[in-house]
């Protein structure tokens, strides 16, 4: 697979879902709609935290966000267990806008190296494998936000 299709494909889908939240209206971003188990805040925060895990550690390089976003946002999570001031949207927006170029500078031209983490629930063998399920991931998350966004504006 090409470098280029695969990370034009992941900043297509990241890019969709800023463009999709960034100008939502401050109120309702925290708000848990009825039949969800969490806000557009977390789903960002979801997004960046376990794209970060999977890809960055499954790839045996060091996390690139705060350790403390997993008991934020971490599969399992959800705001209502929140004890602490999660991350605020600007930051989880301004980090999910650099995470991209950052998995392109770190493994533009290494896609089917071995993943280190070779028992994943993924079942991915290599970095190319495992982006790909990070954008099915994200996908899935971006239809989430979609149906959030219908039923809170």
């Amino acid at each position: 697979m090409r470098d280029s299709y695969l990370f034009g494909l992941m900043l297509r889908s990241r890019n969709g879902i800023i463009q999709k939240v960034q100008t939502l209206p401050e109120e309702i971003r925290n708000v848990v709609p009825e039949g969800f188990n969490n806000s557009i805040h977390w789903q960002l925060g979801h997004l960046l935290t376990v794209t970060n895990h999977i890809v960055f550690q499954f790839a045996g390089k060091e996390s690139v966000i705060p350790d403390h976003y997993k008991a934020f946002f971490g599969p399992s999570t959800k705001p209502a267990d929140w004890t602490e001031e999660a991350p605020a949207w600007d930051t989880l927006i301004e980090e999910l806008t650099r995470q991209c170029k950052l998995i392109e500078d770190t493994f533009g031209g290494k896609l089917q190296e071995p993943l280190t983490v070779k028992e994943n629930f993924a079942k991915a063998e290599t970095v190319g494998e495992i982006l790909v399920m990070n954008i099915s991931h994200e996908s899935s998350h971006s239809g989430i936000i979609n149906a959030m966004i219908k039923v809170l504006v």
